[in-house]
């Protein structure tokens, strides 16, 4: 089956959906949070349009131990852990099985946000409204855990925002984010990747120079 290429790459899906939350530009407790590494492309043209700082929310997934696939839970950026209570009952998985798991992923979280940071603090959540982007949805299940993980760090809204996600996970999040914006949601869906002309993998290094980029500009108090 032929796909109708939606987004050039993830920098014009970006452009387009900056469009789509104009009414968050220019507002002092916007906050644009993406999730690595192809949610940044997109989150610093969103960032850029709307005049609003930009960060990093990291998700590491807790797997089974021997059924890696299979998350227990996840780990996201502050050291929360949110657990598939379903998962860890119906296993029995003891509780110093998770520990174990999250203190090895929490170590590759926390590595992940200085080599992206290069040693930036971490930005204030509370009480702010968050932007939460990614470059697509296809399961969610990334998607769910950061929006867990970050109702602990007490926002005032989470936005969930993407240029591209199936129709199902979309309205999933009804009720679970305070707003979500899917720009398209075609059928049958196959995969994010579809929907883009060029979907090549986003390297650790571009997403420190958009980040550094976005840190400076706002530093600045540049207005493109």
């Amino acid at each position: 089956m032929a796909f109708e290429v939606i987004f050039e790459d993830r920098t014009d899906a970006g452009r387009a959906l900056a469009e789509r939350l104009g009414a968050y530009a220019n507002r002092d407790d916007v906050l644009v949070l993406a999730l690595p590494r192809g949610g940044v492309p997109v989150a610093f043209e969103v960032a850029r349009k709307l005049r609003a700082p930009l960060d990093v929310f990291l998700v590491r997934k807790l797997g089974v131990p021997g059924q890696e696939e299979l998350a227990m839970g996840a780990i996201s950026s502050g050291g929360i852990t949110v657990l598939n209570e379903n998962v860890v009952r119906g296993l029995g998985i003891p509780r110093e099985v998770i520990d174990r798991t999250a203190v090895a992923q929490r170590e590759e979280l926390t590595r992940r946000e200085r080599l992206y940071r290069n040693h930036r603090p971490a930005p204030e959540i509370r009480g702010r409204c968050v932007l939460l982007i990614d470059d697509g949805l296809a399961t969610g299940a990334s998607m769910l855990a950061a929006v867990q993980g970050l109702r602990k760090h007490e926002p005032a809204r989470i936005v969930v925002a993407v240029p591209v996600a199936a129709e199902p996970t979309c309205q999933r999040f009804q009720g679970v984010a305070d707003e979500i914006v899917c720009m398209a949601t075609p059928e049958p869906f196959g995969g994010v990747g579809q929907w883009y002309e060029d979907f090549r993998q986003t390297t650790d290094d571009e997403v420190r120079e958009l980040l550094q980029a976005a840190f400076e500009r706002q530093a600045s108090g540049r207005e493109e």
